[in-house]
């Protein structure tokens, strides 16, 4: 855990509120269901009692979903425990797993750590597939949470097609295109093209970068890659996985050729570059709207647009989980599948701006009528399901965190401050393997 907990933080600090809402803080969960950050709906009143540990602003009580559900079972009642912050969290909920105690009726767990929680404490977890319906939700979401005997012991809350967002009047300052089907079109299918594009703007940019940062476009690259840091049998491959160095290399040119900022991403100096209108376009899940909107300056309202990234990938999303050992494991199973079922994610992602997992809320209004402040008419609901529908299944390992944030701030983000990109890889590959003890 000792080198997860930043890029835990960054990765989840924002959920977006993209349907003209604002920002909601993402990251913690339940640890002992007595921390200071406890909501509770009220008495149980001598009904069945349903307790959930989440992190953050999941927005299940928002959006009124628990009222609607307690009106639909009248003796239920739902009560939920918040973390802030998932480094706070997830600790003490693999302690919690492996002492089998102190759990919350529903448990739910950040995409970065579920790959760990399937390998190491699903037999302390309900199989949910009998209460969730799999083809409700996209294939790849349903397998992240799924064991190699089957078992699946998550289903799936949100997920985070991956797009980029762009400044319509950078772009046009620098001769650029500013239509949205245009701009995707210029770095339709490689990323090389998307760097490409980035080196056109740079020759006619003043004072901006294209992108925002080394990590973001890294990440981007990365989340569109089938394989990454593990091979399908477990085995740690980043070093020797040609896709891994081809991005991490692709990224350090952009970073040599100075097209993105020398800053690393959701950290003060990062938000100030936002606010300032620093650079021109930035990879963009859904909830990264929200972060823009609440970074930047009222001026820039409307002055985004999204497009489709060069390939589908995905960055953010969770689960929700039963363990074993609850006192009303039926009855939470079923409020789990209720929760995240496609009404429901529909409903949610108008009030809070999580994308659904669930393909069949694409074609609600809630979804297909989203906007957002930032990026005015944008469809952004209809734009955001295209590329959650390409996302292509990716294998996830349980130290994917450690892996990535080595690349990051202890390897790429080096180019930026006059490292050569081998000395920035030797230097990223020392600090990852030193946190994976290897």
């Amino acid at each position: 855990m000792r080198a997860r907990t930043r890029t835990a933080r960054r990765r989840v600090v924002v959920l977006a509120a993209v349907a003209s809402l604002g920002a909601g803080l993402l990251a913690g969960c339940a640890d002992d269901g007595k921390d200071d950050s406890n909501e509770s709906s009220g008495g149980g009143g001598g009904k069945t009692t349903i307790t959930l540990g989440l992190f953050g602003t999941a927005g299940f009580k928002e959006s009124g979903l628990y009222k609607e559900y307690e009106k639909l079972h009248p003796n239920v009642h739902i009560e939920q425990t918040v973390v802030e912050r998932n480094e706070n969290y997830y600790p003490a909920l693999i302690n919690h797993l492996t002492t089998n105690s102190g759990l919350q009726d529903i448990q739910m767990v950040e995409v970065g750590n579920i790959a760990e929680v399937v390998q190491t404490q699903s037999a302390k977890l309900l199989d949910l597939s009998k209460y969730g319906k799999k083809s409700d939700y996209l294939d790849w979401k349903w397998q992240q949470a799924t064991t190699k005997d089957g078992q699946t012991i998550g289903v799936g809350t949100d997920v985070g097609p991956m797009a980029i967002c762009y400044r319509t009047d950078l772009f046009k300052a620098a001769g650029l295109p500013t239509d949205r089907e245009e701009v995707g079109k210029l770095w339709a299918g490689s990323w090389d093209k998307f760097v490409d594009v980035g080196k056109t703007y740079q020759k006619k940019a003043k004072g901006t970068t294209f992108l925002d940062s080394p990590g973001g476009l890294l990440q981007a690259i990365l989340s569109s890659e089938t394989e990454r840091f593990y091979d399908s049998s477990g085995k740690v491959i980043y070093k020797t996985n040609p896709a891994v160095k081809s991005a991490f290399d692709l990224t350090a040119d952009a970073a040599k050729a100075g097209l993105v900022g020398n800053q690393t991403q959701f950290q003060p100096a990062w938000d100030t570059t936002i606010a300032n209108s620093k650079f021109a376009a930035m990879s963009c899940p859904p909830w990264m709207l929200g972060y823009i909107k609440g970074k930047s300056k009222a001026d820039a309202k409307g002055k985004w647009d999204i497009a489709q990234a060069p390939k589908s990938g995905n960055w953010g999303g969770s689960f929700l989980t039963v363990p074993k050992s609850g006192k009303h494991t039926e009855e939470a199973a079923k409020l789990a599948a209720w929760l995240t079922a496609p009404e429901q994610q529909a409903k949610l992602f108008a009030v809070q701006g999580s994308f659904p997992s669930t393909p069949a809320a694409y074609d609600s209004d809630a979804v297909k009528n989203a906007k957002n402040d930032m990026t005015g008419s944008a469809p952004i609901g209809t734009i955001f399901a295209e590329a959650a529908k390409n996302i292509p299944v990716q294998t996830i390992g349980p130290k994917d965190q450690i892996i990535q944030q080595g690349l990051t701030d202890n390897g790429v983000v080096l180019v930026t401050q006059g490292k050569s990109a081998k000395d920035a890889w030797d230097n990223a590959v020392k600090t990852i393997d030193n946190n994976l003890d290897q």
